[in-house]
């Protein structure tokens, strides 16, 4: 615009700041007159003060556009246009005054004629004494002096006078009439809410890297509560026993559910791990909620009718249960899937469960039904979200629950069975748990029966993987009593779909297949890892279906490098604070001259690296809040290094894993010193102390804006010395560049002890500002890279290396069906790709409701849609796997059993 930005940045500061005081004070008095009662109190209330930052932002540049475009004065003297143009354009001849150059000139004699006119000063200081003491004369348009009056009152200090008033006459009648309470919606607001309104309030995947996250602090504070009272000390499960009521001679009738064994043909369903991010969580339960699935399998069409009953092995909402989790993560998606009954109030306790619509039996609701057992997120407070919400609640969206106790017994139709263990965070069943399953073996399940047992936790690789060995009572369980009857175990907690079945040998198999799938909602979990997962209980494996493969799990871990910073932005607070931590004590770095003054581009390298290294040594050697920063990253590195490894090996690991980061920070560090050392020997900064933007100002402010009446003086003396001193700190403020290379050559020539405590402090915030922003994207890169090497090398950080990743897609469910010749089959149901977005399902909409007609009757249950339709679940699920499993025949039975009864 012609005109030097500096003059702009101190004419917006000035006026912004005295617009923000000046609204302020307006403010408090209206607010007063409002308390006493001399404003209608209509629309009493108090105005946002971001609201006022922003009015005071927009005046402020509003006056600083016409003062670069009309000057101060804007009494432009009268010039003619030819006289104007005859010095520069002495070649244009008057019959080319209609090109585009003419109409451009004349474009600018208009504005000369809009800025003269329309924004002419306002009067003569001698017109208004009271008025010229607040003013400010002079003008721009002129070099040196102009011929006229010097006193005329500038027409910005109109302009903003006319905004002030508008604003302030605007906020006078809404408050006054109400009118800003009632006034209609734009129709851009209203088609935004329109649009808002027209798709689901999912949230997103828990960012487990945030640092900042309340809900990740509160998770591992109830964890460590958890540990330490819940385990040995205080068990849910326990008092579960003790207050079960006992029916039917010993057997616990709130545990044992028969209701499901006259059924003639069953098909239930199995999923885990669903409570994280609304769009994979809801995609699931959409499939889990259609009255049927179509899809192929060898080239065919093969139709899946919705399970009778569905089966969840756990953690049902992360990262902590909570009421805000269990109804945002579980509730919400499993509602939008499958619509509880019309009269169901959510906030009811049930007291007499299982509360079966119309007063029927729980035999004859024909609807789908629910089971939960709690995984290991559930226990981090004692479990007690998870008894008011699913064992003193009736309904999971459509789906009816009439679970009472955290573990429980369904007897299925052709002598198959389900166990369902809850494992608290022992990672074992309790005393009175084994008391209950093993005399509901002894006296129910026959030696031809068939048992599907649902932990949360897959013991037979996480054993494998941690060279543990837990779940030692279901172990007793299965060999000592089930003795061959168990057919398949299922698992969640490992955020992936893997299937092992045994090797027929001249030995016991006391598992048949081993099922893992956790794929309900939650972050993918790696598959390649447990890849070479092939024995338990002496009984050999063999890996016959992984989702996603090895290959497909091994290429995602190298997003890591990439993905880690723009799928964990939030880690950078952290980050950039470690950084600035481990390479305090090197700043400034004073002799850098040897680098700079290298003739070859190799000398700088090799001058460059030497002084890192000096760096390095000094730190060792010298340096202390650094040092103790680098000592206290290496034993959190350490720590973070999966205890299967020996220790020496978790120390070669952090070792190299922290110096990848010190590397990375002294380099960093020295760049910045490089570039501030440059600009002080090309004179761009240090030139003339810490306040040069105000010396100008001050500079600038004396040659064009004169102070006859000597105001200046007196506002300074009122404001006991505040005025200029404020805009003098505040000008500083705004150039930390200045301030930083200033106190860096003050520390180099002098000592560090020539500056004060509060400059010192002041240059070690300036130079964080820069070296964090610089940090950050590296301290990202090397973390996420340290997670890909020890993932898919080292086969280290599983979970650590996949939920850094968030993924929403590969998610699977299990569809079992009991057909009738007693036999099980099994198929996995996929999607590939989970929709981001939805949009409400026009089927579902035009689908006839009736009031009490519930909504598993429906032929469209589920409200949302996927906004892109060839990426709907619905037309995307595929079966990633299919096997049977046929019931037991008593050669599979052992007849005798070291620690067991004979049956």
């Amino acid at each position: 615009m012609g005109v030097d930005m500096r003059m702009n940045l101190s004419l917006f500061l000035t006026i912004y700041l005295s617009s923000i005081l000046f609204l302020l004070v307006f403010h408090i008095i209206f607010l007063g007159l409002w308390y006493i009662g001399f404003v209608s109190r209509v629309a009493g209330k108090r105005p946002e003060i971001l609201t006022i930052l922003q009015n005071c932002a927009v005046l402020s540049v509003a006056c600083c556009v016409f003062y670069s475009h009309c000057g101060n004065r804007a009494m432009l003297r009268e010039r003619p246009l030819d006289r104007r143009n005859s010095n520069w354009f002495s070649f244009w001849k008057k019959e080319e005054r209609n090109t585009w150059l003419a109409k451009f000139l004349r474009m600018n004699e208009l504005k000369d004629q809009v800025c003269s006119s329309w924004f002419a000063p306002v009067g003569s200081a001698s017109d208004y004494p009271l008025l010229s003491k607040w003013v400010i004369y002079g003008e721009i348009a002129c070099n040196g002096s102009c011929p006229g009056s010097s006193d005329e009152i500038s027409p910005i200090y109109s302009l903003w006078a006319t905004f002030i008033g508008l604003y302030i006459a605007n906020y006078v009648v809404e408050r006054s009439t109400g009118w800003a309470l009632t006034h209609p919606l734009s129709v851009k607001e209203y088609e935004k809410l329109k649009k808002k309104q027209m798709k689901p309030d999912f949230l997103d995947m828990v960012p487990w890297y945030s640092g900042t996250s309340a809900d990740l602090f509160k998770t591992v504070f109830d964890l460590l509560v958890s540990v330490t009272v819940f385990v040995g000390r205080f068990d849910m499960r326990m008092m579960q026993a003790a207050m079960s009521r006992v029916s039917d001679g010993n057997h616990q009738g709130d545990l044992l559910y028969d209701h499901f064994s006259e059924k003639d043909d069953f098909w239930f369903d199995f999923m885990a791990d669903t409570g994280d991010g609304g769009n994979s969580s809801y995609a699931v339960a959409r499939l889990l909620a259609k009255p049927f699935i179509r899809t192929l399998k060898d080239d065919s069409e093969l139709t899946l009718p919705r399970g009778n009953l569905l089966l969840i092995g756990g953690d049902l909402a992360y990262p902590n249960p909570s009421a805000f989790t269990y109804e945002r993560r579980l509730f919400v998606p499993f509602e939008y899937a499958l619509q509880p009954p019309p009269w169901y109030k959510a906030e009811q306790i049930a007291v007499n469960k299982p509360e079966v619509p119309f007063g029927a039996q729980l035999k004859q609701y024909n609807g789908p039904q629910c089971f939960v057992i709690p995984g290991n997120h559930d226990w981090f407070d004692g479990l007690q979200t998870f008894m008011r919400y699913i064992c003193h609640r009736s309904w999971l969206g459509g789906w009816l629950m009439p679970q009472k106790k955290s573990y429980f017994a369904l007897q299925l139709p052709k002598r198959w069975w389900v166990f369902g263990l809850d494992l608290a965070l022992h990672g074992d069943i309790d005393v009175y748990q084994f008391k209950f399953f093993t005399e509901l073996i002894t006296e129910k399940v026959q030696e031809d029966d068939s048992v599907i047992i649902i932990t949360h936790e897959p013991n037979w690789l996480t054993d494998w993987y941690w060279n543990d060995v837990t779940g030692k009572n279901i172990s007793h369980l299965i060999s000592d009593y089930l003795r061959g009857r168990c057919k398949l175990r299922m698992a969640g907690d490992l955020h992936h779909y893997m299937r092992h079945s045994h090797v027929k040998s001249d030995g016991p198999v006391h598992v048949h297949h081993l099922l893992v799938n956790g794929c309900g909602g939650a972050f993918l979990h790696p598959t390649h890892v447990f890849s070479k997962f092939n024995k338990l209980d002496e009984v050999s494996y063999e890996c016959k279906a992984a989702y996603p493969s090895f290959e497909d799990s091994s290429r995602i871990a190298l997003g890591n490098i990439l993905k880690f910073r723009k799928k964990n932005w939030q880690f950078d607070f952290i980050g950039g604070i470690i950084y600035f931590v481990l390479v305090f004590s090197m700043f400034p770095q004073c002799q850098l001259n040897h680098i700079l003054q290298d003739d070859t581009f190799s000398g700088h390298i090799r001058s460059f690296l030497g002084t890192v290294w000096n760096g390095f040594i000094y730190i060792l050697q010298h340096s202390c809040v650094s040092l103790v920063g680098a000592i206290l990253l290496l034993i959190a590195a350490y720590s973070f290094v999966p205890p299967k490894l020996s220790r020496k090996k978790r120390a070669i690991i952090g070792v190299l894993h922290v110096s990848a980061h010190l590397a990375a920070a002294l380099i960093l560090m020295l760049l910045l010193e490089i570039g501030i050392e440059i600009c002080i020997q090309h004179k761009l900064l240090a030139t003339s102390g810490y306040h040069t933007l105000y010396q100008w100002y001050r500079s600038v402010e004396s040659e064009h804006f004169p102070d006859p009446t000597g105001l200046r003086a007196r506002i300074e003396q009122w404001t006991f010395g505040l005025y200029p001193a404020c805009i003098k700190y505040l000008m500083s403020a705004f150039d930390v560049p200045e301030v930083m290379a200033v106190s860096r050559s003050n520390i180099c020539n002098n000592g560090l002890e020539s500056i004060s405590r509060g400059g010192a402090v002041i240059y070690y915030a300036s130079v964080f500002l820069y070296f964090w922003v610089f940090s950050t994207p590296v301290v990202s890169l090397v973390f996420g890279s340290y997670l890909y090497i020890c993932i898919n090398w080292l086969h280290l950080h599983f979970d650590e290396a996949f939920s850094s990743l968030r993924i929403a897609n590969y998610k699977s469910f299990t569809r079992f069906h009991i057909n009738s010749d007693g036999d099980l089959e099994v198929y996995t149901l996929a999607v590939d790709k989970v929709p981001k977005e939805w949009k409400l399902d026009p089927d579902w909409d035009g689908e006839t409701k009736h009031p009490h007609e519930l909504s598993h009757l429906r032929r469209f249950p589920s409200k949302w849609r996927a906004a892109i339709a060839h990426q709907d679940p619905v037309r995307t699920v595929k079966i990633v796997d299919h096997f049977v499993i046929g019931r037991t025949d008593k050669n599979d039975c052992a007849t005798t059993a070291p620690n067991g009864p004979v049956q």
